[in-house]
């Protein structure tokens, strides 16, 4: 808003605080309006956020419920973990086996003749060539690069070589050159050849050919049996072996020593989830409360209170864990049947005795109750909270007219601005002409004064 000039000479009064105040008095109703209005729609908006921010929260809790392949759990319990450990997947069927490690998968490890000088012994110059398996890669030696050090620095940074490392060994009397593969299992044996190799080199390429078995390491397969059947792995995590199980394998047992795996249900990680989805319910249901609710004591009304979006929400969300499962029979076909009941306060609570009980009876009926595709409660749960909270749903409207309101009670606080530009304005010019006229009857009134003081002057002489 523009500036007041000094003004007030004719009149005296301060003309400049007089138009604040005038100002100030016209804009107050309406700008208060704008505050209240802006205010409100904060509010709805925050209260907004805070709601979805717990749905999505059930939703992903819900996500996590809702496959078969989700809540079909197990645990593999080994009786000597210093031999194998295990993990399971969705695919794992619950048995009991027995294990025998024969050998475990190696990768391989070729040694060199000792070299006195160590890294700046001259080895030679020519091509090493050097398999791995099926693939193959060579290794250029010139007379510029013919030590030891440069050997295996050539080695390790040679194109087309991802599965050989090159390290020098050494102690006081000089150093050896180890390669080492980086895949294990008896197709990744590394073999070498020299062409175009002088005596130095040739001899290095013979020495790493010529395995030493105290100090190499031959590539081999991991060998085991589970049951009686031999199983072979290039690696030593070995799977297939047994649907959904992954052995890690660590050492070998004894020629007629075995092992025992037992792979079972895990009851403690299905309830666990279940829980997490009770959290997550119990979670939105006191946001809800508190969006919604209205404090007699203290006469304050949450921010939602009676809003139609909020009544529809916690309508249906009740609706969908209190009816039965469709498609469902005998003694499992609701939630409260699992143990997963609506308390007093509008909260979810498992009872973990009855929960077990049922996963006892019916290990199938947590599946039923969540997964169903006929209608389970994550599935119904997940759809709902997915078709509310997606770009074309209701929250997506109601913060578009929000969005739309903010931008009006925007335009209309500039409108606000300019128009008391003009106001101020109209006031000034009002103010600058009485103030005017007032100086021009303040000059008459001293002239006439003048005038009538002169003529009694006069009239006295006479």
């Amino acid at each position: 808003m523009a500036n007041i000039s000094s003004l007030g000479i004719g009149s005296g009064m301060d003309i400049n605080a007089l138009v604040r105040e005038l100002v100030a008095a016209e804009r107050a109703p309406k700008e208060s309006r704008l505050a209240r209005d802006d205010a409100k729609l904060t509010k709805e908006f925050s209260a907004l956020a805070v709601l979805k921010g717990a749905m999505s929260g059930l939703q992903g809790a819900s996500t996590a419920l809702r496959t078969p392949a989700a809540l079909a759990l197990s645990a593999a319990t080994v009786a000597d973990d210093q031999y194998f450990s295990a993990a399971t997947s969705a695919q794992a069927a619950p048995g009991s086996y027995d294990v025998r490690i024969g050998q475990l998968a190696a990768a391989p490890r070729l040694g060199s003749a000792q070299y006195a000088q160590g890294a700046t012994s001259v080895v030679g110059t020519g091509t090493l060539t050097i398999s791995v398996g099926s693939a193959t890669f060579d290794v250029q030696i010139t007379d510029q690069a013919n030590t030891l050090g440069a050997v295996r620095d050539a080695i390790n940074s040679a194109a087309g070589n991802t599965s050989v490392r090159a390290t020098l060994i050494g102690d006081s009397s000089g150093s050896y050159l180890a390669l080492t593969g980086t895949a294990t299992g008896a197709a990744n044996s590394i073999t070498l050849s020299a062409t175009g190799a002088d005596a130095g080199l040739q001899q290095l390429a013979d020495d790493l050919n010529a395995f030493d078995p105290i100090r190499d390491v031959a590539a081999q397969d991991a060998i085991i049996h589970v049951s009686g059947y031999e199983i072979r792995s290039t690696s030593n995590a070995v799977t297939g072996a047994i649907d959904g199980v992954t052995l890690n394998l660590k050492k070998a047992t004894l020629p007629d020593e075995t092992v025992a795996l037992v792979v079972s249900r895990d009851d403690a990680a299905i309830q666990k989830k279940a829980e997490s989805f009770v959290a997550a319910y119990n979670t939105l249901a006191q946001s809800m409360a508190t969006l919604g609710r209205y404090d007699a004591a203290t006469k304050t009304a949450g921010p939602m209170l009676g809003d139609s979006l909020l009544r529809g929400v916690e309508t249906q969300l009740r609706r969908i864990l209190s009816e039965p499962v469709p498609g469902t029979t005998g003694n499992y076909r609701t939630l409260t049947s699992l143990g997963i009941g609506m308390t007093a306060t509008g909260t979810l609570q498992l009872d973990a005795a009855k929960f077990k009980a049922a996963l006892a009876a019916d290990p199938e009926a947590i599946t039923r109750m969540f997964s169903s595709e006929s209608g389970g409660v994550a599935v119904r749960m997940g759809d709902f909270l997915e078709q509310r909270l997606s770009s074309s749903g209701e929250f997506a409207a109601r913060d578009d007219r929000i969005s739309t309101q903010r931008r009006r009670l925007q335009q209309q606080a500039e409108a606000l601005d300019a128009r008391m530009v003009v106001v101020q304005q109209r006031y000034l010019k009002q103010f600058t002409a009485m103030d005017t006229m007032l100086a021009q009857l303040q000059s008459t009134s001293s002239y006439l004064t003048q005038q009538l003081d002169g003529l009694a002057k006069l009239a006295n002489r006479d």
